[in-house]
Formats: structure tokens, C-alpha cells, sequence
């Protein structure tokens, strides 16, 4: 997702978790149905849509919308989940999903999954939000990454849209050098959803499952020539800073100061946002944004970091029913539908031309096709909190040595992951 800055669920909060799944009674009228919703990506007519459709099918109850922040999700949610005030109804990153399914933090769904769509549900997400054979966190959305890039700049240097990655990168360093203070390729240094790509082309692999154990695979030579690939954009096509991250990356996007911008695929709301808005964008730069999926080392799309939500209903939620209720309907056809119409790809496979077919929804289909998933590993959150990944680029933005750092990091990774 895509996304986060993520506390691990320690060994006591995972037991606090397990052990608290006895739910009162299920109240028939009278109850509030709250639903925990991240971030700004579930547009407002989403919103509206569950909040009416849940009230007329269950008269005499109420859902409440409570919005929370990426950051820190993960540590509120281990707090709340295990008290009796839980929220009903959460929505949890990707690769978040793993380290509360493994602590028995949500319902088990197992029963319920055809009802909830079954096989037309995405099947990535599905296995996010299974643990030892409970399916207990339904996919949301995904969205894989794509490209945003300055069509005026692209005419300026006679720049055609790449069919490589290799061409991506040409492009990219093309700008830069041309535009001093721009960068080709944006790309901080904390940015690692965006590395991944160049490793998984070269043939590298975050993490492997290898007799019983995860083998981390950053020293590998592919994954040694993705990482030199990176190195080479953030220190040639790229002057964002060496130890930034991502956010609000439509700042300096709105400025100009941005040839190619891979972001997640609804990315582009927040760049054409209105200039007075809370988190302003630049609609008048719709003219000049193009879009495409990130080409692969060997052309076709690349595959690149699915990033995305899972939903779950608490353990702990005091209305059980209720609660599976809230989220039949935010995995139905029109609550789904709108998702697809805002950009993001809905949970239900079937769903997926609800996108569109315009240029945008066209490099989203691509890019989805071949998107991947972080390692399936319940301690991953783990690797996210520690900043493991994020600090190793930062070293590497900062033009030290790949293959000392690769060791470096696979030490650290199997540490955490076994």
C-alpha cells in the first residue's frame, strides 16, 4: 500500500488478541456498527452508500464512520482490538493482514466466504488474510503501482513512452540532466515499494520459504543487479531527498519539479486535487499528465507492489452479525462499483472494467495484472516497523556500497523473519 509506518504485534499483544474473541450477545436494534476506514482512498460516495444501505437492511441499528491514519495503525489497532470498546469493522494494509490473523485478532470467515464472494475475490488477498487455513481478513481494494509522468517535458526532449524498464530509466536520467532541480524519476530514499520492481525483474526475491525457514534474497546477483539499477535512479534520474519518503510526493509533482512519478493508481485524485483543498493539488495539470503501467526488463508490464487494504470484522466486536453485515456490503457489486470507479481495483475480480477504459484504467489493468505481494510471513510487520527496508535505500540513495548493504539487510531480515 502501500503505505505505512507499522508498529509489530509483540508477543504479549498477540496473546492479549487471541484471547479476547468471546463476543456478547448479538443486540437486533439499538446497536452502533463502528467501521474503522484508513486514510482518504474509500471515496465519499462509498461512504454514504454503506452508511444508508446498512441502516435500511438492519432498521433500528446505526454505523458510524471513523476515519484513522496510516501511521500508527497498527499499534492502534492492537490496542483497540483487544479492549471492550473494539471498533466492529477494520480495514488493514496488505501486508499488514498477516500479523493479526496469526494473533487471532479477527472473526473467522472461513464459513462465510462464498457468501462473501468466494473465487471472484482477489486471490492475493485472500491468501493475505489466510492463516493456517482461517480466512478471516477479505481483500478491500488493490492498487497496484503506475507511472504519472510531465507529457510537456516528454515533447520537449522528443521522448517517446518506454517499452523497458531499461528505456524507463534512459528516460528518466534524459530529464533530469536537462532539467536541473527536476527529477526524472522521483524516488527518495525511503521508497522501497518502488524498489521492488527493479529487483523482482532482475530475477530477485525479497524473502524466500526455503525448508522451513525464511531465506532472504537481496545478496543474490539478480537481486544485486536490480539494486544497482536503484542505486543508479536515485543517485542519477532523481533529486528528491536521499532520506525522504513518499508522502505528499504531489507537491513537488504540481511544481514541476516531477518527470515520473510511480505512485499507487489512485495517486492521480491527489494530484489533480483542488488547489484549495486540505491536501492541495494542481488540476489545471491535467492537460500534461499522462499515465502508464511500469514497463518490465523485457517489455510487458512490470511486476510491481500490489498495494491495497483487507477488511475484517474484529474478534472482539460486540454484534458479530451486524458487523458481517457492514462488510456484505462493502464486498456487494455497488459498493464495490464505486471503488472501481475511483480508481481503485475492487476486491471482486468481476468488477475489474469498472475502472474504465480511459488511458488511466488502461495502465491500472496492466500494472495489476502482474503485481506482487511482500512475503506472507506473520513477522513482516515486524520488518516494517524495525524501518529495515527503508533504511537500507536510504544508505543505498546515498551511493553506499550494494552488495556490504544486501548482506547487511538479509542478516537483519532473517533474524526478524525466523
Amino acid at each position: 500500500m502501500r503505505k505505512l509506518s507499522i508498529v509489530a504485534l509483540g508477543a504479549a499483544a498477540a496473546l492479549a488478541l487471541a484471547g479476547c474473541a468471546t463476543a456478547a450477545p448479538e443486540a437486533t436494534t439499538g446497536a452502533e456498527i463502528r467501521v474503522w476506514l484508513v486514510g482518504t482512498d474509500t471515496p465519499q460516495e462509498a461512504r454514504d452508500y454503506l452508511v444508508e444501505t446498512f441502516e435500511a437492511e438492519n432498521p433500528g441499528n446505526t454505523l458510524v464512520i471513523e476515519e484513522q491514519a496510516w501511521g500508527g495503525l497498527v499499534d492502534k489497532l492492537t490496542t483497540s482490538l483487544s479492549g471492550s470498546d473494539s471498533p466492529d469493522v477494520v480495514e488493514v494494509g496488505n501486508t499488514q493482514a498477516a500479523a493479526f490473523t496469526s494473533a487471532g485478532a479477527f472473526l473467522d470467515l472461513t464459513a462465510d466466504y462464498e457468501a462473501l464472494g468466494g473465487d471472484d475475490l482477489l486471490p492475493g488477498f485472500v491468501e493475505a488474510g489466510t492463516y493456517d487455513g482461517v480466512f478471516s481478513a477479505a481483500p478491500y481494494y488493490s492498487g497496484a503501482r503506475v507511472v504519472f509522468y510531465d507529457t510537456a517535458m516528454y515533447e520537449a526532449l522528443g521522448l517517446e513512452v518506454p517499452t523497458t524498464l531499461d528505456e524507463y530509466v534512459a528516460n528518466g536520467i534524459a530529464i533530469a540532466e536537462a532539467n536541473p532541480g527536476v527529477s526524472g524519476i522521483y524516488f527518495p530514499g525511503q521508497d522501497w515499494y518502488n524498489a521492488l520492481p527493479y529487483i523482482w525483474e532482475n530475477g530477485g526475491e525479497i524473502a524466500t520459504f526455503e525448508g522451513g525457514e525464511w531465506v532472504p534474497g537481496f545478496s543474490s546477483p539478480e537481486a544485486i543487479a536490480g539494486l544497482e539499477q536503484v542505486q543508479q535512479v536515485m543517485t542519477e534520474a532523481s533529486v528528491a531527498p536521499k532520506d525522504g519518503n513518499e508522502a505528499e510526493a504531489q507537491v513537488p509533482f504540481c511544481a514541476g519539479e516531477i518527470g515520473h512519478l510511480s505512485a499507487p493508481s489512485w495517486f492521480k485524485w491527489s494530484i489533480l486535487a483542488p488547489a484549495d483543498a486540505e491536501a492541495p493539488g494542481c488540476p489545471d495539470k491535467e492537460a500534461t499528465l499522462g499515465v502508464f503501467a511500469l514497463p518490465g526488463i523485457d517489455g510487458g508490464p512490470a511486476q510491481v507492489f500490489a498495494g491495497g487494504s483487507n477488511i475484517a470484522v474484529s474478534a472482539n466486536s460486540q454484534h458479530p452479525e451486524l458487523a458481517k453485515s457492514a462488510l456484505a456490503i462493502m464486498l456487494s457489486e455497488g459498493y464495490q462499483s464505486i471503488l472501481g470507479g475511483a480508481g481503485l481495483v475492487p476486491a471482486l475480480v468481476s468488477l475489474g472494467d469498472t475502472i474504465g477504459t480511459d488511458a488511466t484504467a488502461q495502465a491500472i489493468s496492466a500494472a495489476a495484472s502482474n503485481a506482487k505481494l511482500t512475503p506472507a510471513s506473520p513477522a513482516w510487520a515486524e520488518v516494517e516497523a524495525a524501518g529495515v527496508l527503508q533504511d537500507f535505500f536510504v544508505k543505498i540513495a546515498q551511493g553506499g556500497d550494494v552488495e556490504a548493504l544486501a548482506a547487511e539487510v538479509d542478516a537483519r531480515m532473517a533474524e526478524i523473519l525466523n
